[in-house]
């Protein structure tokens, strides 16, 4: 196609039933040959988002292009243009690495030997050449995962959708699989990925929007997002064994006493913790230190740091992206809640 934006989303709802409504009127758009990134923790509607996207799930209201085509219109077209790599790791165990790809590539309609071919490029690219005549069924997670990723890439689609493609990996392999990412993004596939892991967004996304509730709350490139921020971050903690009943009041004396300060932009409680957001972070903690012991505040932790995407999102949402946040994607998260297993603390 010779469409600028590759994707194109307007207005866009979707409302489960018992009135659960995992995206509320979101709008973004990606361009050819972007890297870009929807940013937030589980039940956010990241994967509610990308499954609608890709014709796999029915939209409430709104309109999506993808690749030139409306998704309700042509939903064949658009499954032709795109490749899905799911949360769930679809491998069939019994079948060698090779000739699983070789299969989907047969699935896509590739001809037999445009498939082997394809298969020994992909299996190379990820670095599975070795392990290629072995079972799927012996492989270990991160080699897995990477299988499932290459495997929505057989029929070589100009647009790869990826759902938190390295949640629960080692170090090691989420990586490895970055570099595998950054490598298709140079040769000009577009890639739209959901992950809730701030470093990932920051790396590979070119473009990111951050999204809580159904919600968009924040979009552009990493750089501008964090310099929204206003200065550096100084994290602390408050209080001591002694005073440890008094947390909430000192946490609280803390947060007026630093709020009024000419170098603070922004005071947000997180936990147990504050947030402090000051300009030029190293010269004024002397004074941060000062203030709180003057007035009997004792400090039990302080950190000073450039600002992260974490501390984006908190500066847009309260509240920082919950990495014990486990519970799979929104359909999930609605039909808990449906249940009353999934209330938010």
């Amino acid at each position: 196609m010779a469409e600028t934006r590759t994707v194109e989303v307007k207005s866009l709802v979707k409302v489960y039933s018992g009135d659960v409504k995992a995206v509320n009127g979101i709008d973004f758009s990606v361009q050819n040959g972007e890297f870009f990134g929807l940013l937030g923790p589980n039940g956010a509607g990241k994967s509610t988002t990308m499954k609608i996207m890709a014709t796999l799930l029915r939209k409430t209201s709104g309109t999506v292009t993808v690749a030139g085509y409306d998704i309700d219109k042509h939903p064949m077209e658009v499954r032709r243009s795109i490749g899905f790599a799911m949360q769930e790791v679809g491998l069939d165990d019994l079948s060698t690495g090779r000739d699983f790809l070789i299969t989907q590539g047969l699935l896509y309609g590739l001809p037999k030997k445009t498939s082997q071919a394809r298969a020994e490029e992909l299996l190379e690219l990820v670095g599975l050449i070795e392990a290629a005549k072995r079972k799927v069924g012996t492989y270990s997670g991160g080699m897995r995962r990477r299988l499932d990723l290459v495997s929505a890439l057989m029929h070589s689609p100009p647009l790869v959708f990826l759902d938190e493609p390295t949640t629960g990996l080692d170090p090691q392999s989420r990586l490895a699989i970055w570099g595998y990412l950054e490598e298709l993004n140079r040769q000009g596939t577009t890639v739209i990925l959901t992950t809730q892991i701030m470093e990932e967004a920051d790396r590979l996304c070119q473009r990111i929007a951050i999204i809580d509730r159904g919600v968009i709350v924040a979009q552009g490139t990493a750089k501008t997002l964090k310099a929204e921020v206003g200065g550096d971050v100084v994290t602390l903690a408050v209080g001591s064994e002694a005073t440890e009943g008094d947390s909430a009041a000192l946490m609280e004396k803390a947060k007026g006493l630093l709020a009024g300060r000419s170098y603070v932009t922004g005071v947000v409680p997180n936990g147990a913790e504050l947030t402090v957001t000051v300009r030029n972070g190293n010269a004024v903690v002397p004074d941060i230190v000062r203030v709180l012991a003057e007035s009997q505040v004792p400090i039990a932790n302080l950190s000073v740091a450039s600002p992260s995407l974490d501390d984006v999102f908190l500066k847009h949402t309260g509240h920082k992206i919950r990495s014990d946040s486990t519970g799979g994607d929104e359909m999930n998260q609605a039909m808990k809640g449906m249940m009353g297993l999934n209330q938010r603390r």
